[in-house]
């Protein structure tokens, strides 16, 4: 009978997080569109420039700091900043997230694509151009 109880105590504290939602930096608008990664790059003319809610999965999370993270959707992905190191995101972040931020084309340096990847942590390939998201705020599910 206490091997019942023990299982539910145990699972009691995964119930609370899941499902949970965590917003780091400014709060996102809500009654902005949400572009996926993949419609983005499709299309960067019509997303670079101005303030978009994008939507992906998490890939990537800075080991140093938090910093940035990567968003992947249907095989393209977009590095998001947080704009102004005013804000970090868990190291360990994972799952669907939405960010709001501005869109861009980010041509990198051979030594800018090398700290960036190991700021990774990992046998992460450096590249020399991706899209990149100053974002205000993200918004992590999970």
């Amino acid at each position: 009978m206490r091997l019942p109880l023990l299982v539910l105590m145990l699972s009691i504290p995964f119930a609370l997080h899941a499902g949970d939602t965590r917003t780091y930096g400014a709060p996102i608008a809500e009654d902005a569109a949400v572009v996926p990664i993949s419609v983005a790059a499709a299309d960067t003319g019509a997303y670079t420039g101005t303030e978009h809610r994008f939507s992906g999965r998490i890939t990537e999370v800075c080991q140093k700091e938090g910093c940035w993270m990567m968003l992947e959707d249907d095989g393209h992905a977009a590095r998001v900043m947080m704009r102004d190191h005013a804000f970090l995101v868990p190291k360990d972040a994972s799952g669907q997230a939405e960010v709001y931020g501005v869109l861009s084309v980010k041509e990198l340096s051979k030594e800018a694509a090398e700290h960036l990847a190991e700021d990774a942590g990992g046998d992460v390939v450096p590249v020399t151009r991706e899209l990149r998201i100053d974002a205000t705020g993200v918004r992590i599910e999970g």
